[in-house]
């Protein structure tokens, strides 16, 4: 397929092997699946660790605990950043311009530091 539509005839192509493989899928499904699913006594219960719950199935987490993993991301892509850096620091070409651009970056990452601890974000209460 060459010419002006060709590139549009192929993705045609694609697009409807993919909605046929998505057909067949979906109809494969259909025909594989028992008719009537069995629903044994306590098949929607929730569970946990092998013990039968206790209360109710809500529990809500506290967002700081969100807070600290984004924190701990953060920092531990700046780790991932800072240890090539420092491999191939020593060699030539890399002198002062590649000091203030780590240290720009640093600087960055130790205000948004500053940032939490200031909005108090990283007390424990």
């Amino acid at each position: 397929m060459e010419g002006y539509l060709g590139s549009y005839a192929t993705m045609g192509l694609l697009l409807l092997a993919g909605v046929l493989l998505f057909v067949a899928a979906f109809g494969a499904n259909r025909l594989l699946r028992p008719a009537r699913p069995a629903e044994p006594p306590g098949k929607r219960i929730a569970y946990e660790s092998g013990i039968d719950p206790v209360g109710g199935d809500w529990a809500q987490a506290q967002i700081r605990y969100y807070v600290y993993a984004y924190l701990y991301v953060l920092f531990a892509v700046e780790a991932v950043f800072l240890f090539p850096w420092a491999v191939i620091f020593d060699r030539p070409g890399f002198g002062g311009l590649a000091i203030a651009e780590m240290g720009i970056f640093v600087a960055v990452l130790a205000l948004g530091i500053l940032y939490a601890w200031r909005k108090r974000i990283l007390t424990w209460t």
